[in-house]
């Protein structure tokens, strides 16, 4: 496990990963009361919240965008596995410093997230999504950054301050959102079928009767909720899958290829390039 922190203005950054071959748990506490984001990387770890004799589990991470009140009684402990490796953004603020943030911020946090700025518990979940591709594309960003020293810290603080302008930008699209609830979960439940067929998805009219909405919600509403549409959703999911297993070594790259549903190398090898800006080839593990 290794766990970074940087100060920015009033914020404090932790960048977290982990990974190991046995299921290995590892567990943090803040030394003081904050409001916070954390931000779900490619890998998918298990999370724990407890305080007192209450504990809420996270069974499913990957591109979770969740906000929360903590203070010094609540422990998140992270699960990792070889399968459920960690990557985790935190950026969080003191409750002492919510009215010193510059360029408005604060004034965000206290209107849109107000129960974490007036908490009444030791831990208060905020609201949670999961990502949209770009604020995906920017965590992914961050741990696969390919610059160093000072460059790699100047671009670091940019990629900060644009995830939490999107998570608030995100945050007030989801809260004039017109979806019943009820709708939302099939649509997560069409987001997980996506990514567990990867190489062989399920057509739209499929992938409607399953959930049970028809193809006409299942169309609109997804990208709603998701920001993209459905396919182009399933073919980002595709693409950061096969960068993650090239970058790691876990495949080559016709085997990732293979993988993630495409036949045609030259076909991957471009989609690839125009998502990421660089060809597999010259992915550096």
């Amino acid at each position: 496990m290794t766990r970074d922190i940087i100060d920015i203005n009033d914020f404090t950054i932790l960048v977290e990963t982990g990974n190991s071959d046995v299921p290995t748990t590892d567990s943090c506490l803040f030394d003081e009361p904050v409001i916070a984001v954390a931000f779900y990387g490619s890998g998918n770890v298990d999370l724990t919240v407890k305080y007192g004799s209450t504990a809420k589990d996270f069974s499913y991470t990957k591109g979770l965008a969740l906000s929360f009140y903590a203070d010094e009684q609540v422990e998140f402990a992270h699960t990792v596995s070889a399968n459920k490796p960690l990557e985790c953004i935190v950026i969080a603020t003191s409750t002492s410093s919510i009215e010193n943030l510059p360029n408005q911020e604060g004034e965000l946090f206290g209107e849109m997230l107000h129960q974490l700025v007036h908490p009444r518990d030791h831990y208060v979940e905020g609201p949670s999504f999961f990502m949209v591709p770009e604020m995906q594309s920017i965590v992914d960003q961050v741990f696969h950054t390919r610059y160093e020293g000072k460059a790699k810290m100047m671009f670091f603080r940019s990629q900060i301050n644009t995830l939490l302008a999107h998570f608030f930008g995100q945050l007030s699209l989801l809260s004039e959102e017109s979806i019943p609830a009820e709708e939302r979960e099939k649509l997560q439940q069409a987001k997980d079928i996506l990514i567990s067929h990867l190489d062989h998805p399920p057509s739209l009219s499929e992938l409607s009767r399953e959930i049970g909405l028809n193809t006409f919600k299942l169309k609109k509403n997804f990208k709603e909720l998701f920001g993209v549409p459905v396919f182009k959703y399933l073919q980002n999911e595709r693409l950061n899958t096969a960068n993650e297993l090239i970058r790691t070594k876990k495949m080559t790259i016709q085997e990732a290829a293979w993988h993630v549903g495409y036949d045609s190398l030259s076909s991957f090898s471009n989609a690839f390039s125009k998502k990421f800006g660089f060809r597999p080839s010259e992915i550096k593990g």
